[in-house]
């Protein structure tokens, strides 16, 4: 079964691809995990990468689907991939076709997070870690036990991310909305893509993930 998960930033898609990736089998792609990947080998084409990363610039479209493309060839996704934050526009989705078609490779559903932009705000900023082992809090929904210390390893420092903060949260949720939202209609025109309810908790989505892939499979 191959998969694309399309989402918000904190919509929760990548939780779920964790999920799936732990108890079917399937493997999370995420775009972050690639470019990664792609830099750390040390390559002509990974240095291209890390010098278009470097100097704070978008990766384009081209290079993007050469990483998807290589990744892909890896015998590990045989059984089937998740693919987390990628496609991102139309461009890349087109590519991605032509790409599957190449090898023979189809996807099975595109799983849609919908989420409530005010409340998708606050579950987002109002996120913390541990400094030290990097455990998760929230300041609504996941206070430490004790106050000022982490549950995990008793550090008392903690940070919050800066692309974290409500302006830069709902900055990234229009950069999602322009670029990203298009490939809905894209999608849905091709009779592959279910709906979600992202702000759900995280066992009422995994039930209703799991009930999409079983529908899919038995169509």
């Amino acid at each position: 079964m191959n998969l694309i998960f399309l989402g918000p930033p904190g919509c929760g898609k990548g939780t779920q691809a964790e999920i799936l990736e732990r108890n079917h089998g399937l493997v999370q792609l995420s775009t972050g995990a690639m470019l990664r990947e792609a830099t750390a080998t040390g390559s002509e084409f990974g240095l291209k990468v890390k010098a278009i990363m470097d100097a704070g610039q978008l990766v384009p479209d081209d290079v993007m689907l050469k990483i998807i493309d290589e990744r892909l060839d890896q015998p590990d996704t045989a059984k089937g991939f998740i693919l987390d934050g990628f496609p991102r526009t139309l461009v890349q989705a087109e590519g991605l076709d032509e790409m599957l078609a190449r090898k023979q490779r189809a996807l099975g559903a595109v799983v849609a997070f919908d989420v409530d932009e005010s409340a998708l705000v606050e579950r987002i900023s109002g996120r913390f870690t541990c400094a030290k082992c990097g455990a998760g809090y929230h300041d609504k929904f996941r206070q430490p036990s004790k106050e000022g210390v982490c549950d995990a390893c008793g550090s008392t420092e903690f940070t919050r991310r800066s692309d974290d903060r409500p302006e830069n949260v709902k900055a990234r949720l229009d950069v999602y909305a322009k670029q990203t939202a298009p490939l809905l209609p894209y999608y849905t025109k091709k009779g592959i893509i279910h709906h979600v309810d992202g702000m759900a908790d995280v066992d009422t989505v995994t039930r209703s993930v799991r009930a999409i892939l079983n529908g899919s499979a038995d169509s």
